[in-house]
């Protein structure tokens, strides 16, 4: 479904910011932000990346890792204005049990899926604020509404995520920002090749059975919430295939 962008007192093109838009929920927002008249620009790690999707969609590419501070910041300053960002970058890594837990692996989903939320957002808001109309989506999980075994470092995480996304919405109440959480449930993207070392067996096995959702499925409902009219705002989105009831109950073939 075709959406469009809310126009701009002065008539330019919105612009977007996306980070973690080199592959996944990223990549395919870029596409349908950029095809509903915004100006996109993503941020991720792999640049090269970024630059191929840049040039495809008309808009431009910065590098981004979202747990530098000297990066997040490099970022923010390189953006002439802002509407709308888009607070995607994070990844889970491992399923061991909390007896088992690795520290780097609970700090990297930590620095990513958290502070690295909070850093953009804080450098990001100024901006946001001046454009009279600003929108910040913020890319949760069902694992941010509950808990499973082996899920504690990434679970915890994204309930963080939840708690800073209710935390602004009071904190700004009053401006001109919007926010909106959007918590996916199965996804088949990198996500689980990722969070399993490349194993692409395990990685495979997730989604065994089902139809998941997919990262255009998710790109489309962030399109929509973003291009409705300024005084409406889309709190919070719970979005899982047909096939599956919560992060460890689904129907499989």
């Amino acid at each position: 479904m075709p959406y469009s962008a809310n126009p701009t007192p002065d008539g330019t093109k919105p612009v977007a910011a996306i980070t973690g838009a080199s592959a996944g929920i990223g990549e395919a927002t870029a596409r349908a932000l950029a095809a509903a008249g915004f100006h996109v620009v993503v941020g991720a790690r792999r640049a090269e990346r970024i630059e191929s999707l840049a040039t495809e969609i008309g808009g431009d590419a910065i590098p981004l890792d979202v747990s530098d501070r000297e990066s997040v910041d490099a970022f923010a300053a390189r953006l002439p204005r802002l509407n709308v960002l888009v607070n995607n970058a994070g990844g889970a890594f491992g399923l061991e049990p909390i007896a088992e837990s690795v520290d780097e692996k609970w700090r990297a989903m930590w620095e990513t899926n958290v502070l690295g939320l909070m850093m953009m957002t804080r450098a990001c808001l100024p901006a946001l604020e001046a454009s009279s109309a600003g929108h910040i989506v913020n890319i949760g999980s069902i694992a941010g509404l509950e808990s499973y075994p082996g899920g504690a470092g990434y679970t915890s995480a994204k309930h963080g995520v939840v708690a800073i996304t209710e935390t602004l919405r009071v904190e700004l109440l009053g401006k001109p920002i919007r926010i909106t959480e959007v918590d996916p449930g199965m996804v088949e993207t990198e996500f689980s090749l990722v969070r399993f070392d490349g194993d692409n067996d395990r990685a495979s096995n997730v989604y065994r059975g089902l139809k998941p959702l997919t990262a255009a499925d998710i790109a489309d409902i962030i399109a929509f919430a973003v291009t409705r009219p300024p005084h409406v705002n889309i709190d919070h989105l719970r979005v899982t295939p047909l096939a599956q009831a919560s992060a460890t109950l689904a129907h499989r073939q």
